[in-house]
């Protein structure tokens, strides 16, 4: 009977911030490649407006490696955007980082699209 009161409060505990809705964002923001290809920005950010839990989305990685980059290098990338403080809560700001860094030819891509 513990055990089932015990497991029942640990699924709780677990499912109580999935439920809480609000708490964590994500930031969702697309570019696109000269290809056509998007370039998904997506970053967790935590509860806060400042940069503490803030990660890449492994969607954002994998629409990296999808365009060329090496996994190493594409979340290297995605983990330098989300962490920028100056980008948190700024859309256009992300999109232009991600262009910027797209067009750089010495970001390391192994084709130039």
């Amino acid at each position: 009977m513990k055990k089932a009161i015990v497991l029942a409060a640990v699924c709780a505990a677990f499912a109580a911030p999935a439920m809480a809705g609000g708490k964590h964002k994500h930031s969702h923001h697309g570019a696109y490649g000269p290809t056509g290809t998007q370039i998904v920005v997506s970053c967790f950010r935590g509860p806060w407006n400042d940069v503490i839990w803030d990660r890449p989305n492994p969607v954002f990685i994998d629409s990296l490696v999808a365009i060329g980059y090496d996994f190493p290098n594409a979340h290297a990338i995605a983990e330098r955007v989300c962490r920028d403080p100056a980008l948190v809560g700024n859309p256009e700001g992300l999109k232009s980082t991600m262009l910027r860094i797209y067009y750089d030819r010495a970001s390391h891509r192994k084709h130039n699209y």
